[in-house]
Parts: C-alpha cells; structure tokens; sequence
C-alpha cells in the first residue's frame, strides 16, 4: 500500500543506524562532511521556514552552537521539491515527481508510515521535521562519518543547453559485495519566488541548495579503497542557468536502504 500523504504533518526521529562513529574526536574532524536532505514544497504552508533553517545550516551559521558544545561538522545540504501539493492552487517551480519517488523511498527505508513536508534525512539513517532546529542539530552531531571522496571534475558547455561533468578520483572506502551508488547531484541557490497562490500565497519565497538533476554515475562493489572511478555525465540545464549560483554534490549511498557515506561538493567555474 502506498503510503499516505499528510500536509505539513510533524515527526520525530527515524531508527538509529547500526553504523557507529567514525572514531576518535581527531578522527572525526578529519572525517567528510555530513549530507543533509530536506524535501520541501512551495505549497506547503510551514516548508519555507525550513528551507531557511536548512540555508542557514548549509552556510555554517551556528557557530553560536559550535562555541557551547563543540566543532558542528561539515554539512552539505540538498534541497528536493516534491510535486504533491501542487493540487492546492500552487505548482511549485522546482517540483518533481523523481524527489517525491525519493522520498517514499526513504518511507520505506526508515519504516515510517507517511510522507510529509517539510522533512530532513541525515546521512539516509535519521529523519526529522525539518523546522526542529535542535533535533536537525542533534542529527548531525551524532551522525556517523566518512572519508571524503577524492574526485577531481572538469566541466564542459558543447552548447548553452548542455553541461558535461567529467569526474575522476577515489571514494577512499572499501566497497563490499553489497555495492554502492556514486550519485552527483547539480543544485542552485540564490532562488526567489513570488507565490501568489496557495498556503503561502503573497510571500517572496527564497530557496538554496535546490537540486536541479540528479543522475549516476556509477555503480561500484567489492572495490577496494583505492579504486579509481571515473565517468562523465551529461546535465541539460535549464533557461537562466547561472553556474555562480549552482554546484556539484557527489555522494555514495546504498542502493538498498539509501544509507549515505562519503560525500564532495564542487563550486562550478564562473562564466561556464
């Protein structure tokens, strides 16, 4: 059965993880960064007050936090528009129907009963209302963490529709039988809307981190660490595509129950 979809509807956190810690404390500050999912929609009356908790989470504004119980890690953070509330009078510009298809996927992975918005995945293990500022916080803390990929990228524009992204390099993990996806997201800040429709109709809408494409890269198992990777993937951009605004987030994640480990981001070049 599918699962039901409950407006703006408010959880606490997901299963825990039998993944621990990555080590030590000096282990954790060498370790990557921690990925952070919010799946939002414009039509959905309590989304925009996460989407800026999760912007401001992404530009490292809590070093308030940092200064009270220690270094917060490294966060990357992705933005994906569900289409499902369209129906209430607002079609959210930066939907899809792939983000919802997501979603449900961590449903199911996380063994809960509804999707909702606005809602946070950490690291694929923990979810959370997306406007819980210390239970986010909490999340991230305690998630566990990997090694950054070692990937280098080079970037190539055959035409103003097009965006070809070559990456080479190493996910510095050991890959068992199980596999991993090495997946690369291209998202966008810097978004304005002005929503004169639906639950938050005559409010100027900002949005960041937004994910535009998401594709594969390649699917890897029984690797070792020091495996090189590599592989090119072909993104049509969209009309007023600013690669100043935009970049590239690499991340492995199971197949299977989209737990996430190591994680990249790369700035796009300006003038692409």
């Amino acid at each position: 059965m599918a699962p039901r979809i409950l407006a703006c509807f408010g959880r606490g956190f997901g299963p825990e993880s039998t993944l621990g810690h990555s080590g030590s404390e000096s282990d954790q500050r060498r370790a990557g960064p921690v990925l952070v999912e919010l799946f939002s929609s414009q039509g959905c009356k309590t989304s925009p007050d996460a989407e800026n908790l999760i912007s401001r989470l992404g530009r490292g504004d809590f070093a308030e936090l940092e200064e009270e119980e220690g270094m917060l890690p490294a966060v990357v953070v992705l933005e994906f528009h569900v289409e499902y509330w369209d129906y209430l009078g607002w079609k959210d510009p930066f939907g899809s129907s792939m983000w919802t298809v997501r979603q449900k996927a961590y449903v199911e992975s996380l063994k809960l009963d509804t999707l909702y918005t606005p809602q946070v995945v950490v690291m694929g293990r923990k979810e959370c209302l997306g406007t819980e500022e210390s239970n986010i916080i909490s999340a991230v803390r305690s998630a566990p963490r990997f090694a950054a990929p070692t990937f280098q990228v080079s970037f190539q524009k055959p035409g103003p529709e097009t965006l070809n992204v070559s990456l080479t390099g190493q996910l510095r993990m050991k890959v068992d039988c199980c596999g991993l996806d090495v997946m690369v997201a291209l998202c966008e800040s810097g978004l304005t809307t002005n929503c004169i429709r639906g639950e938050n109709a005559g409010k100027m809408l900002s949005n960041d981190y937004v994910v535009r494409k998401l594709e594969k890269l390649c699917s890897v198992k029984d690797i070792s660490s020091k495996k090189i990777l590599s592989g090119t993937l072909g993104f049509s951009l969209w009309e007023g595509f600013d690669a100043s605004k935009s970049m590239i987030v690499l991340f492995a994640q199971n197949s299977s129950n989209y737990h996430t480990f190591g994680v990249q981001k790369f700035k796009l070049p300006d003038g692409l």
